[in-house]
Parts: structure tokens; C-alpha cells; sequence
């Protein structure tokens, strides 16, 4: 059973951080990436890898978890929807 109910892309939650009158040109030179970069977080179509957290951390004044967070529940939540081969638990040998 899924921990989460599809939880928000961390691109979603960005789009909400946003002053309104900001364009994404304007937030990617900030962040120092590219338009398509940032674009692709903000449509869901890239993940928050490791440094555009550290990038949005130090932007927003938030801690590089939050996002690496919000992206892992995401991904989980994703491969939680797709089907899963029947794995056995790993049997403990006796020491």
C-alpha cells in the first residue's frame, strides 16, 4: 500500500514559490541554469537532481532536503504505480 497519495512533483511546489510577476527566464538566471532546465522541473518533466536542490536551497533559503525529499516521495510514489516482479525476502543465514 503506497505510504503517500501521489504526492506533488517538487516542480508543482516551486511553481507556488514563485513571486507571480516572475517569468522562468527571470528564475533561471537566478538559479544560474538554463530555461529549459528550470521549465522541465517546473512542468514535471525533470526531476530536482542534487544540485538544482542546492541551487533552490540557497535561492529560497530552504534546506536542500526539502526538494531531494519531495522528489524521492514522488519517484517512489511513481514506481509504487507500476507493476512489480515477485521478489522473495532475502533468507538471513544462521551465523
Amino acid at each position: 500500500m503506497s505510504r503517500m497519495h501521489n504526492p506533488a512533483h517538487p516542480g508543482e511546489v516551486l511553481r507556488e514559490w514563485l513571486p507571480e510577476d516572475m517569468t522562468v527566464t527571470q528564475a533561471a538566471k537566478e538559479l544560474q541554469v538554463s530555461r529549459v532546465t528550470l521549465s522541465k522541473v517546473l512542468n514535471g518533466k525533470a526531476g530536482v537532481t542534487a544540485g538544482m536542490a542546492l541551487r533552490l536551497s540557497a535561492w529560497l533559503g530552504t534546506s536542500a532536503d526539502l526538494w531531494i525529499g519531495m522528489q524521492s516521495q514522488w519517484d517512489l510514489w511513481q514506481a509504487e504505480q507500476l507493476p512489480r516482479p515477485n521478489i522473495k525476502p532475502l533468507e538471513r543465514l544462521a551465523a
